[in-house]
């Protein structure tokens, strides 16, 4: 008999449970990595929507002039028309910065708004069939902003609306991932499973990037429609494939056994209308697994007094918003995200044109160098993860990556200016640094508190609480945008000494929680740590 390969010795190893638990990793990291590849084209298409106008000129005057010199030579940059491929209307004004910040404003300002709202409804409906309307819709809306290109539109209502709608509907994202893979793991490694599964935010802004500046010198209008198709076509995986959470599959497999047990429970000794309503309960959908281990088994009778009570503890009913503000910590890590949140989102939208101005790049090579921001920020993730579950202490983990941000930050405003590979080092070392607790703070510091012992095991509060602090956090992301396109006006340093300030407020919101953690004799999670608020 020959033996049994290595591969699928390994494979027969994992469980059915292990198997369903790295589905939903894998997937939602899929599912999300495709929302911020969707966000991510506008950063890379605003050096194309307004380009150097003058360099323009100049070059079409030169081919003009050298042209007409000779009688005989025909003009051969018949491209180069400054009406056609100077800047897009409305952005070829010299308030362009102005009105592109404020079409990054109503993404953003949407988005922070539904956010709040988000996180109630997803509560209330179910997590699979809300994340797939979001993401096609948004799909739609997204290209519907890269029609504008291919049907030459050039309205700044048009694309600020839809800004706007698409803000809206890519609120169901966040809520609904996080709650999934918050069903599907523990505490214990809670840190480094969601460091790893948060680099779907820096995976997809990387992405976006790439297939942005693929047609931004060409065809811009498919930066976006191509990004546009992506995350709807995860919208139909996603409904196909999201499973919400483990109890799921145990009712169905309750569904799906032999039709024995069925029948045997017909020969139950009791009056009818007692065994129509234990055969009712026992096919529900919503059964959880620890009430199937109180239900009897095949010869095993009981009353149905007792399984009518345990169904009715089985169901949680949905945290209020103002009983997830009362979650111990959730405001302050709620205010710190909002100012890491809006340093973040900074980079995310204004980074490839400051790079763009900075070291005299084009808009490709600008959106490709960007990318770095995004590999930093993967790393600095994981390494935030896998140091606050060593520690137990997530509020002191995020504390140290801010303190050591704001210098950094004003770093690399000097040395960009220096040449490509001190660029290149810079932008590494701040991706780190300013996603590291962002990402700590949305994904496991969330999960924590969203599972708090206040909860009393109440599983249905974990969308409402990522929604009240990604949603804080979302005031921030939508306040950068707008402030560096205002501060930019009268030269960048002023914008990096916002992001300065910003990491410091956010730093100094985390004293009474690092306090709190040095001050503890046990390194414990958040979650387990008594924090209670003055």
């Amino acid at each position: 008999m020959a033996p049994i390969p290595p591969g699928i010795r390994l494979l027969v190893s994992f469980n059915r449970d292990q198997w369903y638990r790295a589905l939903t990793f894998i997937l939602t990291f899929l599912l999300y990595t495709s929302f911020h590849l969707s966000r991510k084209p506008i950063s890379i298409v605003k050096s194309e929507l307004h380009k150097n106008c003058s360099s323009v000129s100049e070059l079409a005057t030169i081919a003009s002039s050298s042209s007409s010199s000779s009688d005989s030579q025909q003009p051969s940059l018949p491209s180069l028309h400054t009406d056609m491929d100077c800047s897009w209307k409305p952005f070829d004004k010299n308030n362009y910065k102005q009105l592109l910040g404020a079409m990054d404003y109503s993404f953003l300002c949407a988005y922070a708004v539904g956010m709040y709202l988000s996180g109630i409804i997803g509560e209330r409906l179910p997590i699979r069939l809300y994340l797939t309307v979001g993401m096609l819709t948004s799909g739609l809306f997204t290209c519907l902003f890269g029609l504008g290109y291919v049907y030459n539109i050039h309205s700044l209502g048009f694309y600020i609306f839809v800004q706007v709608a698409n803000g809206l509907v890519q609120t169901t994202g966040w809520p609904s991932v996080v709650t999934c893979i918050g069903n599907w793991f523990g505490k214990g490694r809670r840190g480094l499973i969601m460091g790893l599964w948060n680099s779907h935010t820096s995976v997809g802004n990387i992405l976006g990037s790439l297939i942005a500046g693929y047609w931004v010198s060409s065809n811009w209008g498919l930066s976006f429609i191509v990004p546009g198709l992506i995350i709807a076509a995860m919208g139909v995986v996603c409904f196909l494939f999201l499973i919400e959470h483990p109890n799921d599959l145990k009712s169905m497999y309750a569904q799906n056994s032999s039709p024995g047990k069925s029948v045997r429970t017909k020969n139950w000794n009791g009056v009818n209308g007692h065994a129509e309503v234990y055969l009712q309960y026992k096919n529900s959908k919503t059964q959880s697994y620890d009430t199937e281990l109180l239900l009897p088994r095949d010869s095993v009778c009981v009353p149905v007094q007792p399984v009518v009570v345990v169904k009715s503890e089985s169901e949680p009913s949905a945290i209020s918003f103002i009983g997830a503000l009362r979650i111990p910590a959730i405001i302050e890590f709620s205010l710190c995200l909002l100012f890491a949140k809006l340093v973040s989102y900074t980079f995310l939208f204004w980074l490839p044109l400051y790079i763009t101005k900075a070291a005299h790049l084009d808009a490709k090579k600008a959106g490709d160098l960007s990318t770095l921001f995004d590999v930093g920020g993967i790393v600095g993730g994981i390494l935030a993860g896998v140091i606050s579950d060593k520690l137990g202490k997530r509020a002191t983990t995020c504390a140290v990556m801010l303190l050591l941000a704001a210098p950094t930050l004003y770093g690399f405003s000097m040395i960009s200016e220096f040449g490509q590979g001190p660029t290149i080092g810079m932008l590494l070392v701040c991706g780190g640094l300013v996603n590291g607790p962002y990402a700590l703070i949305t994904t496991a510091v969330s999960a924590d508190l969203g599972t708090h012992k206040s909860l009393k095991g109440n599983a249905r509060a974990l969308s409402t609480v990522t929604a009240i602090i990604d949603g804080t956090g979302s005031v921030g992301a939508a306040l950068g945008p707008l402030l560096a396109g205002l501060l930019s006006a009268g030269g960048w340093d002023q914008v990096f000494y916002m992001l300065m300030t910003a990491d410091f407020l956010a730093l100094v919101l985390l004293l009474r929680l690092v306090t709190k953690e040095l001050s503890s004799t046990k390194s414990r999670p958040i979650s387990t740590v008594e924090l209670k608020e003055h």
